[in-house]
């Protein structure tokens, strides 16, 4: 069940029972025991990225826990909506999750007014407290993969990276895709560029639009909504994209070569499978490779060559090994 962003903040300051009515639910719906799940999802759940992967891990958690537990969403919270938006889902749920980074600093505040409410967030590095959860993507890591990938693919010897907001996870995702880059091709040419919004479809156009200049024809992202402009500048010039957070592969988007995963709604789905086991728990967690292919991987549209195929194979193994060390956080 989901609900409008401004609806749901105009109805927040009302009573819990006032409230839960304007949810759909009524005091009587449940049984006493279900466990009830709110998720803050801050972006759009359409996005193809980071939010639609959250989603995704919502709708598959919904279907595996009818009857046992009411899970509930919002989505397009902006930043400065976040914690009038968290207060009122910890008003009326067991367990909390903000699905994202950005959600972090707003989470860490409301869960001390919450004390007996538990809050996950999907994203972050950072220490836990007596209850909120963290867990980290570890996106530098599948970005050095990237790197690699896009590197094998340029035709012209240059690639690029857009990010969104310029904090560290972000920061050290797009170093590491150049770093992977170089990896397998010293002379290889990397730029990137920040644009400060992760859904701003201008200026990651932009941003692609000048790398193209330098020569760049194989582009990454850590975006949400802004991943359009960089679909936008890629169309226009003829060069191909490296989609971020899940498979797409079988839409057959001509400007995609290649897409990672980063296993944002399996995430989702890990803190609630901990919260309907009775295991939850306020943990520090890493995920990426080391979860499995639904936390984190690498999918060449095509298959990719042989030699490709090995070659991704080697480095996901040689950072699982810590032969090769990326940055965390």
């Amino acid at each position: 069940m989901s609900i409008d962003r401004r609806l749901f903040l105009m109805r927040s300051a009302a009573s819990a029972g006032v409230l839960s009515l304007q949810w759909g639910i009524t005091p009587a719906a449940f049984a006493a025991d279900t466990v009830r799940i709110g998720v803050m999802i801050p972006g759009s759940k359409s996005d193809h990225g980071w939010m639609e992967s959250g989603y995704n891990g919502v709708k598959n958690a919904q279907k595996r826990y009818e009857g046992k537990a009411k899970i509930t969403y919002i989505e397009n919270v902006k930043f400065g909506d976040m914690e009038q938006a968290l207060v009122a889902l910890a008003s009326k749920n067991d367990l909390v999750i903000g699905c994202g980074g950005q959600t972090q600093a707003s989470v860490l505040k409301v869960a001390k007014r919450f004390p007996k409410v538990k809050f996950s967030i999907v994203g972050p590095t950072g220490t836990p407290t007596e209850n909120v959860a963290q867990y980290d993507v570890l996106q530098a890591q599948i970005g050095f993969v990237a790197g690699a990938v896009a590197a094998m693919l340029s035709k012209n010897g240059a690639v690029s990276y857009v990010g969104g907001m310029e904090i560290p996870a972000i920061v050290n995702t797009g170093k590491e895709f150049g770093n992977g880059a170089r990896y397998v091709r010293p002379d290889i040419k990397y730029f990137d560029a920040y644009t400060g919004d992760f859904d701003d479809v201008a200026k990651a156009k932009e941003a692609t639009l000048a790398a193209i200049a330098q020569g760049a024809d194989v582009h990454y992202n850590i975006l949400n909504l802004g991943i359009r402009g960089m679909e936008q500048a890629a169309r226009e010039k003829g060069t191909r994209l490296i989609g971020s957070y899940a498979n797409y592969c079988a839409d057959a988007n001509p400007l995609y070569v290649a897409y990672t995963v980063s296993g944002i709604g399996f995430m989702v789905e890990y803190a609630i499978d901990q919260m309907m086991a009775g295991t939850w728990k306020p943990e520090y967690k890493q995920f990426g490779l080391a979860m499995g292919p639904s936390s984190a991987g690498m999918e060449v549209c095509g298959g990719g060559t042989p030699q490709m195929v090995a070659k991704i194979k080697e480095i996901q193994g040689d950072l699982l090994a810590g032969k090769i060390k990326v940055a965390i956080g």
